[in-house]
This record gives structure tokens, C-alpha cells and sequence, in this order.
């Protein structure tokens, strides 16, 4: 007996059958639209049946060659990238600043609300790193800022000084700031210098890349450190672009913040923490949907919101970086436009068979086969961005993704919105 669309969606999102059907038939009474959840499943049919016509692979085939047929696909892709950039070295600080630069020239955003530099250098004055002191040889704040870069000393506190003490003692500061201390100027993309690789060793080997940003200064930056892996350039590419994509929808909430000086800081603080509602409520005839601003399947892939209706900032910017990804090969002719493949299938996915007969959720998103690739090829260890994807697909199909954005930014302080 065949499944139908709604219980095929609900075993892919690993949700209740039922919260899935009260979602259509609340969303279909507001917008007047029927048969979306029918849709979004042939669309995703469709959608996987074209790539896998493209990779030369049938539907009927073993969960395991699936997902070797993408594996494979990301590696060409990569050695591709890899070759039309003339063979960059992660190690190396000027390759590392080509990527940085490409990246930023294809993704378009220029300016945000962010912290002053001159707010930025009286917080370490008040609170001097030691650690990042001892590390560069300075017997003082003010000697370091007079021959070093700001944002390169804000982008080392993350991985020399600790976690305990940036919580508990530098981010403290952080509580008295007001709109005041924030101004509109360029994001910043920075390449860290090599006399950084050795501190920055465990803070890359925990996370698997090499690249990070810091929202309230507006810069993403870059250790220039190889890890030696599968899909590395290609990694770092949609890294850098999602971040690119990142800062500018959390400067636009620190500007709508401003407004409302007495609460300033303390939602600055939320938005940084990333914080998430974790009180369920009651749902009544309205259709409720939390606003979930982190992947919360890399603590926890049984927390309870992961199964309830919600929408993900976070997935919106893997949409938008994504789509820059397959910009390169439009904008720069020298690489090859098998990047598209990747466009739009950040939600694609299904289940498929294993040898023994077991289904196996395979996901079609460019960034849970890269991570995947990355991570020694474990194959049922990256799905979480997929199934994000879907929760947002099934939102904006009735709505849009203009409008996923416009709700994702309203309600991420509150957590939650009904409809």
C-alpha cells in the first residue's frame, strides 16, 4: 500500500503524520492554495529523477550508490573549482584572500549595522586578551592595536582565549551597548596571517573548516589552515558565502533593534547567543510555528523542535549561498557550469533502499554531501540541513520565500508566531 504524500512527508521531516495534515488544512483555509504537500512531493520526485538522470544513475538503485553518485559528483565539482582557480593551497594566506575576494564579489552585500571600531578597541582595552597578547609578543593593548589589525584580533579571541572567558568576562561588556555605539559600514572579508595556523589548530580540527565570521563587526574571515580532504575548495567556497548571506540578515536585526533603546543590548546578546525557544506551547485552531535561528540536530537530532512546524534563518542562507555557488560559473567563464547542479535542492531528498532492505534517507543538499564527503564519507551522518530546507519549502510554497524571510526576521526574538 502506497503511502500517501502528507505520511511520506511526515517520515522524511521524522514527524507526526498529523501535525503535518493540520498545517495543510490550516495554511489552505488562509491562502486559498490546495494540494501544496501533493506538489512539493512530485516536485521533489521530479527533482531527484533529473539529477539522477544527469549523474547516469537509476532510481531503483541501492541507497549507497545514490549516494556515491553524489559523493562523486562533489569531488568532480571540486577538482573542477579547485583547477579554474589555478590550484589554491588552503595553507596559503593569498590563495586563502582569492577565495575571500571571488566570494564576495559574487554574493553582492557590501553594508551592515555593526559594532564601531572604536567601541571594538575600548572593550579589549577593558578587558585585555592575555592570552592573544602573550601569543603575539605585546605588553599591552594599546602597543598591539598601534601594529595590528582590529579585526584580525577580534577573529583571534575566538580560538586563543576560551570560551569561559569570552562568555563570562569580554562579552559581558556587551550588555551596556546601545544603538549608538553601532554604525552602517562594509562587511570585511579577512585573511588570518600564517603565524595563526598553530593557535587555530583546535579550534579548525572541532569544527571541520577553517572559516568563521563575527556578526556585531561584520567581517568573515579565514585561517589559512589545509586540512587535506575531499572537497575542500568547494567546502570553503559555500562556507564563505553563506556567512557572506548570514551578516547581513542579523546587521538588518540589530537596525530594527535600535529602535528600541531600552531592550538594545540584551536582544543583541540573544541574537549572538543564538537563542531558541524551548517551551512548548499550546496549539489551539491556529497553526503555530517556532522561528529556530540554529541547527539543533548537531547537539541534539532528537530535540523535540525538530519535529514541529518551524522555520530556519539558518537554511534560508544555505538557499542564498547555494545560489551564488552556481553564480560562478555564469559570472566567470573559466569554470565550469556544472555548479547548477546544486541549485535549488537544498529541501531534495528521499528515501532509498540499502542492501538489505532497509530504508535509508538520503539527502540531495549540496552542503550534507559536502559535510558528508568531509566527514570520511559517513553517509547517514549529515541530513539536518535537508530536512531544515523542507520545513522552510513547505512555509514558502504557501507564502514565499520573500515572505519566509520576512517572518524569519519578525519573530526569531519571540521564537515563535501563529497563523
Amino acid at each position: 500500500m502506497s503511502m500517501t504524500s502528507q505520511e511520506k512527508l511526515a517520515k522524511i521531516l521524522r514527524a507526526d503524520k498529523d501535525s503535518i495534515i493540520n498545517v495543510e488544512q490550516r495554511l489552505a483555509s488562509l491562502t486559498g492554495k490546495h494540494g501544496v504537500i501533493d506538489r512539493i512531493m512530485e516536485e521533489n520526485a521530479a527533482c531527484m529523477q533529473d539529477r539522477l538522470m544527469k549523474l547516469g544513475v537509476a532510481r531503483d538503485e541501492p541507497a549507497k550508490v545514490i549516494y556515491d553518485a553524489l559523493i562523486s559528483k562533489i569531488e568532480s565539482d571540486d577538482h573542477n573549482v579547485f583547477k579554474a582557480l589555478g590550484s589554491p593551497v588552503a595553507c596559503n594566506p593569498e590563495d586563502c584572500a582569492k577565495l575571500l575576494n571571488l566570494a564576495q564579489s559574487i554574493a553582492s552585500v557590501e553594508t551592515g549595522f555593526f559594532l564601531k571600531e572604536e567601541k571594538a578597541r575600548e572593550f579589549l582595552k577593558q578587558q585585555p586578551p592575555q592570552k592573544v597578547l602573550a601569543y603575539l609578543n605585546y605588553h599591552s593593548v594599546e602597543e598591539m592595536l598601534a601594529h595590528e589589525d582590529l579585526y584580525e584580533v577580534y577573529s583571534a579571541l575566538r580560538f586563543i582565549e576560551g570560551s569561559e572567558w569570552l562568555n563570562t568576562i569580554f562579552f559581558k561588556q556587551y550588555e551596556a551597548l546601545t544603538p549608538d555605539d553601532f554604525e552602517e559600514r562594509a562587511i570585511k572579508v579577512r585573511t588570518l596571517g600564517e603565524r595563526w595556523s598553530k593557535a587555530a589548530g583546535a579550534f579548525v580540527a572541532k569544527k571541520w573548516h577553517n572559516i568563521s565570521h563575527l556578526k556585531e563587526l561584520g567581517v568573515v574571515f579565514i585561517i589559512p589552515i589545509a586540512l587535506d580532504i575531499s572537497g575542500e575548495i568547494l567546502r570553503t567556497l559555500s562556507l564563505i558565502f553563506h556567512y557572506l548571506h548570514e551578516i547581513p540578515f542579523y546587521a538588518d536585526l540589530f537596525k530594527k533593534n535600535a529602535n528600541v533603546p531600552t531592550t538594545f543590548s540584551q536582544n543583541l546578546i540573544s541574537l549572538l547567543r543564538g537563542d531558541v525557544m524551548d517551551r512548548r506551547m499550546q496549539e489551539g485552531t491556529k497553526s503555530l510555528w517556532l522561528v529556530v535561528q540554529r541547527y539543533l540536530a548537531k547537539d541534539d537530532e532528537n530535540d523535540w523542535r525538530l519535529f514541529v512546524p518551524h522555520l530556519n534563518p539558518e537554511a534560508l542562507h544555505w538557499v542564498k549561498a547555494e545560489r551564488s555557488l552556481a553564480r560562478i560559473g555564469e559570472l566567470h567563464p573559466e569554470f565550469d557550469h556544472s555548479l547548477g547542479f546544486w541549485e535549488d535542492l537544498d529541501w531534495v531528498g528521499d528515501y532509498f533502499k540499502d542492501d538489505v532492505g532497509d530504508d535509508i534517507l538520503v539527502s540531495f543538499d549540496l552542503v550534507d554531501t559536502v559535510m558528508s564527503l568531509v566527514q570520511e564519507k559517513e553517509m547517514i551522518k549529515y541530513l539536518y540541513h535537508h530536512q531544515e530546507a523542507l520545513w522552510n519549502k513547505i512555509f514558502s510554497e504557501y507564502f514565499s520565500l520573500g515572505e519566509l524571510e520576512i517572518f524569519a526576521r519578525e519573530y526569531l526574538l519571540q521564537g515563535f508566531f501563529e497563523l
